[in-house]
């Protein structure tokens, strides 16, 4: 009896180990280029070509491509005050960019310009209910992390989060309009499924998905 429980302690704790050692893979960081700041096309000519598409080609976005959409919708503009390209309520800067890509599951660090992986598994079909999320190459979730909030009420907070989140993915509609991208933010999503598959913590919120990619080319 002794033994058998013997063994099976050393079973968990074995366990606990590799489960620590994947942990420690997954959360690799992938240094992207820097952010290319000027160039595009003007911003009345990326208001006209603003439009929603559901429609991708499974193509990997090269990673300065990622690295312009990820500073354009949430980057760092201003560093020496740690301002960024879209307001937050209260400056609380609430939002993370989580990037979800057939390589894995990520967290954009504005300040370090980094991705920080934090699962290897392919979850993009749990960040929405819709079929085109299973191959756009990437899919941003903006999500709020209510302990950067304050005190303030949880209605408030999400009433808050809801519009920091819609300025971030209007950055990205404006970006995507002028680099010939593809791009649709959605807020119809199984949230309680993509909060498990990003890993989150209690106090973070999943508030809205959108997919980004090529234009899906037309058959002849």
């Amino acid at each position: 009896m002794r033994t058998s429980l013997f063994t099976f302690i050393i079973i968990l704790c074995l366990g606990g180990i590799f489960a620590l050692n994947l942990d420690a893979q997954d959360q690799k960081i992938i240094s992207l280029p820097a952010p290319q700041t000027d160039g595009g096309v003007p911003l009345m000519k990326a208001l006209k070509n603003r439009q929603t598409s559901r429609e991708f080609n499974d193509r990997k976005l090269p990673d300065q491509v990622m690295s312009n959409l990820l500073w354009a919708a949430w980057g760092v503009n201003r560093s020496d005050a740690k301002k960024r390209t879209a307001p937050s309520a209260m400056n609380k800067q609430e939002i993370d960019v989580y990037v979800s890509t057939a390589e894995g599951v990520f967290i954009y660090d504005a300040f370090k310009n980094n991705l920080i992986q934090v699962s290897n598994e392919d979850v993009r079909e749990k960040t929405g209910l819709q079929d085109f999320v299973k191959t756009a190459p990437v899919n941003l979730v903006f999500v709020a992390d209510f302990s950067k909030m304050g005190t303030s009420a949880d209605p408030d907070k999400e009433k808050y989060a809801y519009a920091d989140a819609a300025y971030i993915s209007e950055n990205v509609y404006l970006f995507c309009a002028s680099e010939k991208l593809s791009t649709g933010v959605r807020a119809n999503i199984d949230k309680e499924k993509c909060a498990k598959a990003l890993r989150l913590k209690p106090e973070q919120h999943v508030i809205l998905g959108q997919a980004v990619g090529y234009p899906k080319e037309k058959t002849k």
